[in-house]
């Protein structure tokens, strides 16, 4: 956080301060949790649905914490505790993080880069986080806070040092966007894809598209939006763009449409995988020889996010050597998502089920299919999906999971374990489609899918693990996976 004293940041977010002298410099960390405080910390004492935050107040400042942002001033021996009074301590915390953000910016080159898509995201912040970091101190989320709670957690670890702030930015709703950047406004807005999650809290893809439009309304001039080319509506979203906003597309096609420059896109070309679910292509940068890279990344599906990272790293001055070794070389970052493993029993696990919709079910699944047919150098092995639900797909629900059904069976998965009853459309689906024998099983509980693989599975075996968060398939991946601390 930059410095700022106890009086700044009442002033910051409209509160009263009781406790503590209005001079008090403050430049440690931000936190919402009392368990996680440090010396010199900053403890937001929010409200939630079950408990209120301020009743750990006193804990926190036990632990070291020096100011309290909170919506009741806590006291012990009926004397204050350092704190600043607000209406609402959620909305503190994003005030505060937009009034860091601004005086960092004021008082160096801070550059925020921003990112959206239906599907994605994490992986994009990852690779862009990592091709910033060889230029200059670079802040990213650990995980997905891409929330009113973890977007102003992230832009709040930024310091006067800092130099690139990478934020991640979901979207429940229309307004969430708006919201978001209202309080840290993007100098690079990154736009991947308008696709089907939540499309059951939308209620329709264009309110998704819309939503996710926000972001690049954002945008002031001398700004850059980087939009994917190949995804109609994210293309569409050049017509919402102010004057004087910079746009670098990026492809996976061929041809282009007229709108799009070959000096202002990042493409690939050249398309393969090999058997172990690595792709390779041809990249092209705006100005640069055509460059070979193979991915460190597992799916076809990565490259694209590896073009997103890619345009964001040329706006930023990253050189293109720096961009195909770092391509070359990040692996997945984030916990569940592709995460390749070779377990100690001779099977590959590839855990995706932090989450699931139907992109990116179809992804994996071709990753799958690729990993398994084999190559010159590498023998066909038999693949395992083991599907559970995608959530929050509303109406579109059964006609979703029973597409993924059908395409198990043309992709010739060896077994597929369906797990839970609101992913059975696949199952059913998969047998409608010519599934025979038991190549698909649908089973009721992650307990019973953890038993056929335990006698199923064979050494040089490769399994799938996908679905939604909330379905817990990632914690049966890591046990298959032999992971230490599995749950």
């Amino acid at each position: 956080m930059k410095r700022l004293s106890a009086a700044e940041i009442a002033t910051a977010v409209s509160g009263e301060l009781y406790g503590v002298d209005p001079e008090t410099l403050l430049s440690a960390g931000v936190v919402t949790d009392s368990r996680e405080i440090g010396p010199g910390d900053i403890y937001v004492a929010r409200r939630g649905e079950n408990v209120d935050g301020i009743e750990f107040a006193a804990a926190a400042v036990e632990a070291g914490a020096a100011l309290i942002i909170g919506e009741s001033v806590p006291t012990v021996d009926d004397s204050p505790l350092p704190t600043v009074l607000v209406t609402d301590a959620t909305e503190a915390l994003g005030q505060l993080a937009s009034a860091s953000v601004e005086a960092l910016r004021s008082g160096g080159e801070l550059t925020v880069i921003a990112i959206t898509g239906s599907v994605g995201k994490t992986t994009v912040k990852d690779l862009t986080a990592d091709l910033l970091a060889g230029v200059g101190p670079t802040v990213w989320p650990p995980n997905s806070y891409n929330n009113e709670v973890g977007v102003p957690l992230t832009a709040l670890r930024a310091d006067e040092d800092t130099r690139f702030l990478v934020l991640e930015m979901g979207a429940r709703s229309i307004g969430n966007l708006a919201y978001l950047t209202g309080l840290i406004r993007p100098d690079v807005a990154v736009e991947l894809a308008v696709g089907t999650a939540h499309s059951g809290v939308f209620g329709s893809i264009d309110n998704t598209a819309r939503a996710k439009a926000e972001l690049v309304e954002s945008l002031i001039a001398g700004s850059t939006a980087v939009l994917n080319a190949d995804d109609s509506r994210v293309a569409a979203m050049r017509e919402v763009l102010a004057a004087d906003v910079e746009t670098l597309w990026f492809s996976q096609r061929e041809s282009l449409p007229e709108w799009v420059g070959d000096d202002r896109v990042v493409r690939a070309t050249g398309i393969s995988t090999d058997a172990s679910g690595h792709p390779s292509f041809v990249l092209h940068l705006p100005g640069e020889e055509p460059q070979d890279v193979r991915l460190a990344l597992v799916g076809e599906h990565h490259v694209g996010n590896a073009l997103a990272a890619a345009a964001v790293a040329c706006t930023c001055g990253v050189g293109v050597k720096s961009i195909v070794t770092t391509l070359a070389t990040s692996s997945a970052a984030s916990r569940w998502r592709m995460e390749l493993i070779d377990s100690p029993s001779g099977v590959t696990v590839l855990n995706d089920a932090y989450n699931a919709n139907p992109e990116s079910m179809r992804a994996s699944l071709k990753a799958l299919a690729a990993m398994g047919r084999g190559d010159a150098d590498s023998r066909p092995r038999r693949t395992f999906a083991v599907l559970g639900e995608m959530l929050e797909l509303g109406d579109e629900s059964v006609s979703a999971h029973s597409d993924i059904g059908e395409l198990v069976v043309r992709l010739n998965i060896t077994r597929t374990i369906v797990v839970g009853e609101g992913a059975k459309p696949i199952f059913n689906s998969a047998n409608l489609e010519g599934s025979w024998g038991n190549e698909a099983t649908w089973v009721a509980t992650v307990a019973e899918a953890k038993d056929l693989l335990t006698t199923e599975l064979a050494a040089g075996d490769i399994v799938l693990f996908k679905s939604s968060r909330d379905a817990g398939l990632r914690y049966l991946g890591d046990e298959i996976a032999g992971v230490s601390g599995a749950q």
